[in-house]
């Protein structure tokens, strides 16, 4: 087998989180809270890692559809793992904050807000990528504000 397909599979499946064959892509979100538990305790590898994650998503995710040869095959789900990263920056290490997050950024990613809906029609890494980026904005948008919120009002 070529390296290269090889290297792109992997990481495009996100280690074969991809290939689950009921619900990959929330399967992949999970494991991008795995991934926050492990680096929670600092915001500065937290931030790096997901930076990295989303940098090394747009250069694989274009390579790994052409070699699935389909359009953002479902297989594909290094994006969700760094959307869901995405989503859970500088939120506090409460699991239920990292419960609603999930959600959220789950139905984001299922309802494509704008733009996203538009970007993901995109050909190669940045029709697969950009959806779920907006989708972890929107999420870590959402959050902060409803925390800020309630902390005024707790005041």
């Amino acid at each position: 087998m070529d390296i290269r397909k090889f290297t792109f599979k992997t990481l495009g499946t996100f280690f074969y989180i991809g290939y689950l064959p009921f619900i990959p892509g929330t399967f992949a979100s999970i494991a991008g809270v795995f991934l926050f538990y492990l680096i929670k305790d600092n915001s500065v590898t937290h931030i790096l890692f997901t930076l990295t994650l989303i940098i090394l998503g747009f250069l694989v995710a274009g390579k790994a559809e052409e070699i699935f040869q389909r359009k953002d095959a479902r297989c594909i789900v290094i994006d969700e793992v760094a959307g869901m990263l995405l989503s859970l920056t500088f939120i506090q290490h409460d699991l239920k904050l990292v419960i609603i997050a999930f959600i959220i950024f789950r139905i984001l990613d299922a309802l494509k807000p704008y733009p996203a809906g538009p970007l993901q029609n995109l050909k190669g890494s940045l029709g697969i990528m950009s959806d779920d980026i907006i989708a972890g904005l929107y999420t870590n948008i959402i959050l902060q504000v409803v925390l800020r919120l309630v902390s005024f009002r707790a005041s």
